[in-house]
């Protein structure tokens, strides 16, 4: 499928899906978010497909932020629409995503574009990243799921911080907080996300699956996220790499799953 603010590849089970907007480095309008609802739903179905990369194209920005100028004039009722139709069909959508999601972060990540990474399962960063939720400069707040998710990942006072200041920090102390994994050279973060991709594939994707699902459930109101694990668990026994990945290790040998 050909999109407008989108650039998808796929080899060797890894798709690389790029938010393709340099001129506006790659910032978020209604338009792109569509398009990333349509292009994850597609992947979901594809069984050659086991690992997404999300990435910007260049080496400016991963996403900028949000497109201002589409919202600038909108109401009450048009920003709320706005976060919840986004929050819908993009940022819970890929957070809850069944197969593995890794944001490789190549500069500006900024607003909606750290939301979106902060979407995927994990991330790293170019030396070069800087990010940020700017909102309250704006006079607004993160409306993608920035004041929950930050929180989760680097702590509330650290959050509190960098919502209140609006200010960049640099991928090193992203690093130190825990908001990304790794810090690479620009020119390796692609390879390192699709070495860190093929290690992921050496596991069970049934596996692996629960495991985001169990994961995640721990940060959901309601919901006993040790229950979730120990039904994943039990359901695990039934399955045909439960039984190859326990042969494989009583014989000694690399499991095919």
């Amino acid at each position: 499928m050909n999109y407008e603010n989108l650039h998808v590849e796929k080899s060797n089970q890894i798709a690389k899906v790029f938010i393709n907007r340099p001129k506006k480095l790659n910032a978020l309008n209604r338009a792109t978010l569509q398009e990333i609802h349509e292009a994850f739903k597609g992947l979901k179905d594809d069984d050659e497909v086991k690992v997404i990369i999300l990435t910007g194209t260049g080496e400016k920005a991963f996403v900028a932020g949000a497109d201002i100028a589409e919202f600038a004039n909108y109401s009450v009722e048009e920003g709320k629409d706005l976060a919840a139709k986004g929050q819908t069909l993009v940022f819970d959508y890929l957070a809850n995503f069944p197969k593995p999601i890794i944001a490789a972060v190549n500069g500006f990540a900024l607003g909606g574009g750290l939301e979106l990474a902060m979407a995927a399962h994990f991330r790293i960063a170019s030396e070069n990243a800087k990010l940020g939720l700017p909102e309250t400069s704006l006079g607004v707040i993160p409306g993608y799921g920035g004041t929950q998710r930050l929180p989760q990942l680097i702590g509330k006072g650290r959050a509190m911080q960098m919502i209140m200041t609006a200010e960049m920090i640099t991928a090193q102390k992203a690093l130190d907080y825990g908001l990304v994994n790794q810090v690479v050279q620009l020119d390796e973060l692609i390879d390192v996300a699709e070495k860190l991709a093929g290690k992921i594939m050496n596991n069970s994707m049934k596996a692996i699956e629960a495991a985001i699902k169990a994961i995640n459930n721990n940060y959901k109101d309601g919901v006993d996220g040790f229950k979730t694990e120990i039904a994943a668990f039990g359901e695990a026994f039934g399955t045909n790499d439960f039984k190859e990945g326990t042969e494989a290790f009583l014989n000694k040998r690399k499991a095919n799953f």
